[in-house]
């Protein structure tokens, strides 16, 4: 390769803790040649982001690096404080994966943005607002000139994101670093970020480090692929050989990880768990000194649907399509209008006492495992929560009821007094899912609870929820972006797009022959790869 942006050699990271020296990246070299886009691939706690992190020195005062990184001939492993910052942000800039742990949440869109701008790029007045408007039309904000003035918490996991994009190619770096990117992106507006990174690449030479668990984005977008195992680089080479000639046992147990299959058939006398029935979640949009209501966000208009016994429902659509918003209402998290039915019993006028008896019988797990449980809880004390809320056991019976749960969604009883941050992204999940099962609940709501996870322990996540499903007959509704697998679980579908049901049917139906042009358009991104991103 001539002339690489960057380069990395027989890098080494070790993380001190407690006296003890343990490491995480074990001699990694490779090159990021001038407007090339190189993947790293591999399962969680492979050392993919901290390699990343490692470049331009962001590790902790912990974290030990040696070796080689040159950014443009410039050592960075040994410069001082001051080149670093001339670098970051400027020359390099990162999009990280979870954007509401990088986006302030005490400030405005506009605000962050505009800090940016004026930071490193030197715009003022009209010019920084004309320059984020741009930038929130590149990245798929609909409406941006309303979402100026909103906070990081008034938008969809995918709409951060996609500020988060913004952020990092405001002044145009020359090397973008981005890991996992489009983790929490529906498949169409992923195709469009894709669209969007190679459209910079090819009109400013863009360099590009690719992190990700997702080999369908590395076929399209990445030139080489550097895939990793245990801290080190197992194999590497040009997408097209490790794709189709890749030789690492490794590497072969990544391709061919995928989930696939359908769910077991529903009884013809399964009892509906849930419905709704024209439910209907407007916001209000509040301007002026008396913030009197001069419109209305249209989350969720008229949706009806039910799930039965030992039946999965997937809703699917894009990011701030309502997904999210219709499933707590069937929760009675938020408010909403319509009628709504959970075990035979009309809830939608109960309030909190009335619902109070009902919540164990109505779980959800979270779309991110290591932000939805607690850092100061052991995992004893987060799956047995549950039960001390309800009143349902005490002392010893709880650990025991713990270590069941444990061993039912394939956790070690062993490790139920150590904390979240000692488990694996899959392992994680499987505590959070243990949380809600413990209860024994008849409805489950799972909010992308694959999005964060890599294939392999996708897979195993899939096969979990079948298994559960299975043994205690749960009615689940199943919300994604990734259609393979809502394909391998759902029974039936539901199409929402900016808050209307534009498709409902049989999943093989939906799948198979999409009736609208909006189900095609989501299909096409989804299962088509490389035209998708056409």
């Amino acid at each position: 390769m001539s002339d690489p942006i960057l380069q990395v050699r027989g890098l080494q990271v070790r993380f001190r803790q407690e006296g003890v020296m343990t490491p995480a990246v074990k001699g990694v070299s490779f090159d990021v040649g001038r407007g090339e886009t190189v993947a790293l691939v591999g399962e969680s706690g492979s050392g993919k982001s901290v390699t990343a992190l490692s470049t331009v020195r962001l590790l902790g005062d912990n974290a030990e690096l040696s070796g080689t990184v040159r950014y443009e001939g410039t050592e960075m492993l040994g410069a001082d404080e001051r080149t670093l910052r001339g670098i970051r942000g400027n020359d390099i800039s990162f999009i990280f994966q979870e954007p509401m742990t990088s986006l302030n949440p005490l400030h405005t869109l506009e605000k962050q943005l505009r800090e940016s701008i004026e930071l490193h790029q030197g715009l003022r007045g009209e010019a920084v607002r004309v320059r984020i408007l741009e930038l929130l039309h590149q990245v798929g904000i609909r409406d941006p000139e309303t979402r100026l003035g909103a906070y990081p918490h008034q938008l969809s996991g995918g709409q951060r994101q996609r500020v988060m994009i913004a952020m990092a190619l405001a002044n145009d770096p020359q090397l973008l670093i981005a890991d996992e990117p489009t983790t929490a992106l529906d498949v169409t507006i992923q195709a469009q970020i894709l669209n969007l990174l190679a459209e910079l690449k090819e009109r400013t030479k863009l360099s590009l480090l690719f992190i990700t668990h997702d080999l369908t984005i590395v076929r399209q977008i990445a030139d080489r692929v550097c895939v990793m195992k245990d801290g080190e680089i197992v194999e590497q080479g040009p997408v097209e050989e490790i794709f189709e000639r890749p030789q690492h046992p490794y590497t072969i147990k990544l391709l061919s990880a995928e989930s696939t299959g359908a769910p077991l058939p529903v009884p013809g006398d399964a009892q509906v768990i849930a419905a709704v029935e024209k439910l209907r979640i407007w916001f209000p949009i509040h301007r002026g000194l008396l913030k009197r209501t001069v419109g209305h966000i249209k989350a969720v208009n008229d949706a009806t649907l039910e799930v039965r016994a030992g039946e999965t429902v997937g809703i699917v659509g894009e990011s701030g399509s309502g997904k999210t918003t219709l499933a707590l209402a069937v929760m009675r998290l938020i408010r909403s209008e319509g009628r709504i039915v959970f075990m035979g019993r009309d809830i939608h006028g109960f309030g909190q006492r009335q619902m109070r008896p009902l919540r164990g019988d109505m779980q959800i797990v979270f779309q991110d495992p290591y932000g939805s449980l607690s850092p100061r809880m052991t995992v004893a004390e987060i799956i047995s929560e549950g039960l001390d809320v309800h009143g349902i056991s005490t002392g010893e019976d709880k650990r025991v009821l713990v270590a069941e749960i444990m061993a039912e969604v394939g956790l070690d009883p062993a490790m139920m007094d150590r904390y979240p941050h000692e488990f694996s992204g899959g392992q994680r999940q499987r505590i959070a899912i243990a949380r809600a099962m413990i209860l024994r609940p008849k409805l489950l709501v799972l909010d992308e609870p694959t999005s964060a996870l890599d294939m392999t322990v996708q897979v195993q996540i899939v096969e979990l929820l079948r298994d559960l499903q299975a043994r205690h007959r749960l009615a689940y509704l199943f919300i994604s972006h990734d259609l393979k697998v809502v394909r391998a679980l759902s029974h039936r579908v539901m199409v929402m797009k900016q808050g209307d049901v534009v498709e409902a049917g049989p999943a093989e139906e939906i799948f198979r022959r999409p009736r609208t042009a909006y189900t095609r358009e989501l299909m096409q991104a989804a299962f088509m790869e490389l035209d998708a991103a056409e």
